[in-house]
């Protein structure tokens, strides 16, 4: 294994140059750049907290399974759902928050709602699959309907709620993962 080769690769993926990644782990540039050229070899502590800011661990990096998991079944999903706000989220990716988005689809019963969530930083997208929903961004409130989509930057308190008498159900997908 190649470690330089598979450090570079995990730095690039991340979009941070030799110098960002250098400075996050307390280490100078061409450190980087002469462990990524197979020149030098980290100490263990080392290469832990490298691994760290690349995302990963020693037993991830290592490992011989280098299949990163690309269709998920049934199964693979899970459910959670609240009674009392009417609402069932079906995580579509396990372990999507680890990840830069986070798909989820949320079926809302008749007069259901999500739960309000304050501003926070990244991207809102999500397509009306049945139903029609009302999307609130503060004081603002927009109409979804079925095969409709919406898209924002969540800068003010937002929620979606069903106000209709059918059941409701959404793909939302979050970037960062916020669900």
């Amino acid at each position: 294994m190649q470690i330089g080769e598979k450090i570079k690769g995990l730095r690039i993926e991340k979009q941070l140059t030799q110098e960002e990644l250098a400075n996050r782990c307390e280490l100078s540039k061409g450190f980087i750049s002469q462990l990524e050229n197979n020149l030098t070899s980290p100490s263990i502590a080392t290469l832990i907290d490298i691994l760290e800011i690349l995302g990963t661990n020693l037993k991830e990096f290592f490992s011989d399974d280098n299949q990163e998991k690309v269709t998920y079944k049934d199964e693979d999903m899970f459910e959670t759902d609240n009674e009392d706000l009417k609402y069932k989220l079906m995580w579509l990716v396990p372990n999507s928050q680890k990840n830069q988005m986070e798909p989820i689809m949320i079926t809302l019963e008749p007069n259901g709602q999500y739960i309000e969530e304050e501003p926070h930083e990244g991207e809102e997208f999500g397509y009306v699959l049945l139903g029609t929903i009302t999307l609130h961004l503060g004081d603002k409130k927009y109409k979804v309907k079925k095969g409709e989509s919406f898209y924002y930057k969540p800068r003010v308190n937002h929620y979606i709620s069903n106000p209709g008498k059918l059941q409701a159900k959404v793909i939302w997908i979050s970037t960062p993962p916020s669900f």
